[in-house]
């Protein structure tokens, strides 16, 4: 006979496998696109210039509605804003597969990225309401996060597969029938969040501030630093962010309420994830040009040669998770940030002569065995002590720190890549390849000075819970229903 815990921990294992897939299309789709881009080009007859409006119009949306779609979710529920997200993000994809123009494609991922606005802050606050704080959450977070892994890394391999057999559309197509699943199951399943009761006022001035603030910021960051046109989107991003500061410290129902940032592990968590996650997220950018334009490999061989990548991720966040209880938040931050560091800088060693075994190989291994301890403590250092009418908003900002981090990252490898190529030909040098790698060297280092800026605000912003005697009894008394909990778990580890 079926016990009520084991009813209970059945629903919560089938909860968590929805959000992982939800989180799993949200990610597969940054890096899933990419590969496909030429076929794309040739096909729509986009020009050389406006080909980057398929990646742009995407996270430009994503990354500027992020903290309006966690903020709807805790006003008007996490279930429900999760519904609409995946229905908007699956109609796009739709829509994006039967594109007829490059019009048409461009307006469904931007109709992609406010699905995902509204979908990723609130997969990630249905977990931190569904699963108590604490293990079961630490465990919970940590396969989310490394679904989420290989997700990013399987998006270069199906994005590969999918262009080179039926076609470029079928990239946007194989998110339908994931979407339309997770639909159909998710009323079954998951539970609504309490939604704040009362006058649910959105602050509309703030949210057209802040988001028009956060779209000028990323797309100044994706463009030239020193042209007049970006400087005039950097001095709009801060007249708007200001604007919104001023609008919310006086706005009785804020979008944000500024005084989460007195918590300093929510703070400090955000400032690690920026740094951090955007120097990995600029890392796989660099991989991708170092095998694509050195080493020659093709779309679908460049995949794969993030596999072994994606499988670390899989098994360190899975771990960091099991062991993050007894060991600390902190204490896995410092080790995974510094091992993160040393992974870098052996990546930093690849010439234009160079070979996957022997110049990256190594240098991916040691970053994954840094990156999945940070992925799985960062996320729970940002969430830990909200309350739980407040964990949309804090996922929002989690969200939007990963992308302006990522946005702000790319920009400045780019930039110390370009400098010094330019550098090198000046110098004489004849061989391009010789070149590109130099110039991706820079950009490592880039990388490695962004993450030891993290490994700073890991040391002196963030701080450990000391935990009493009565809460080591307490969790060791739980452990049976832990383990009742996290037993269905295991299906979404097959993803």
């Amino acid at each position: 006979m079926t016990s009520p815990v084991q009813v209970a921990a059945r629903r919560q294992g089938l909860a968590l496998l929805l959000i992982s897939i939800a989180q799993f299309m949200v990610v597969l789709d940054f890096s899933i696109v990419n590969v496909a881009l030429p076929s794309i080009q040739k096909d729509l007859g986009f020009s050389t210039q406006n080909l980057q409006w398929v990646i742009s119009a995407y996270a430009l949306t994503l990354g500027g509605l992020l903290l309006l779609g966690g903020r709807l979710a805790d006003l008007y529920g996490q279930r429900r804003l999760f519904s609409i997200g995946l229905v908007l993000f699956s109609l796009a994809s739709f829509a994006g597969g039967l594109a007829p123009s490059s019009t048409v494609l461009i307006l469904a991922r931007v109709m992609q990225g406010l699905g995902a606005a509204l979908l990723a802050p609130s997969a990630l606050s249905l977990i931190a309401t569904t699963f108590a704080e604490g293990e079961q959450r630490n465990k919970a977070f940590g396969l989310v996060n490394a679904v989420a892994s290989v997700g990013f890394a399987a998006g270069a391999i199906l994005g590969g597969l999918l262009t080179a057999g039926p076609g470029w559309r079928w990239v946007m197509f194989v998110n339908v029938p994931l979407g339309v699943a997770t639909i159909i199951l998710t009323p079954f399943v998951l539970q609504e969040s309490r939604a704040q009761r009362g006058q649910r006022r959105v602050d509309v001035l703030g949210a057209l501030t802040v988001t028009g603030g956060l779209v000028a910021l990323v797309y100044a960051l994706s463009q030239g630093w020193l042209s007049f046109q970006t400087l005039g989107l950097f001095a709009l991003a801060i007249v708007l962010l200001a604007t919104f500061v001023m609008i919310e410290k006086r706005s009785s129902s804020p979008l944000v309420r500024l005084a989460i940032f007195r918590q300093r592990n929510v703070t400090g968590a955000n400032i690690v994830n920026a740094l951090a996650t955007g120097s990995f997220d600029t890392l796989v950018f660099v991989l991708t040009l170092y095998m694509q334009r050195v080493l020659g490999y093709s779309a679908l061989e460049t995949g794969l040669a993030f596999l072994p990548m994606a499988m670390m991720l899989l098994i360190t966040s899975n771990a960091a998770a099991r062991i993050i209880t007894r060991v600390g938040i902190k204490p896995l931050l410092i080790g995974g940030v510094i091992t993160l560091v040393v992974g870098l800088l052996l990546l930093t060693g690849l010439t234009a002569n160079g070979t996957y075994m022997q110049s990256l190989l190594p240098g991916i291994i040691v970053v994954s065995l840094g990156m999945g301890p940070t992925f799985s403590t960062i996320i729970i250092a940002a969430t830990a002590g909200v309350s739980d009418n407040e964990q949309g908003l804090a996922s929002g900002l989690f969200n939007t720190t990963e992308q302006i981090g990522a946005s702000l990252m790319l920009a400045i490898a780019v930039a110390a890549s370009s400098s010094h190529m330019a550098a090198l030909f000046q110098q004489g040098e004849q061989n391009e390849k010789v070149a590109i790698a130099g110039g991706l060297q820079y950009a490592l280092f880039a990388c490695v000075i962004s993450v030891l800026l993290a490994l700073l605000t890991v040391i002196f912003v963030i701080r450990e819970k000391k935990r009493t005697s009565a809460s080591r009894e307490l969790a060791s008394s739980s452990a049976n229903v832990k383990n009742d909990v996290l037993q269905p778990l295991a299906c979404v580890e097959c993803l």
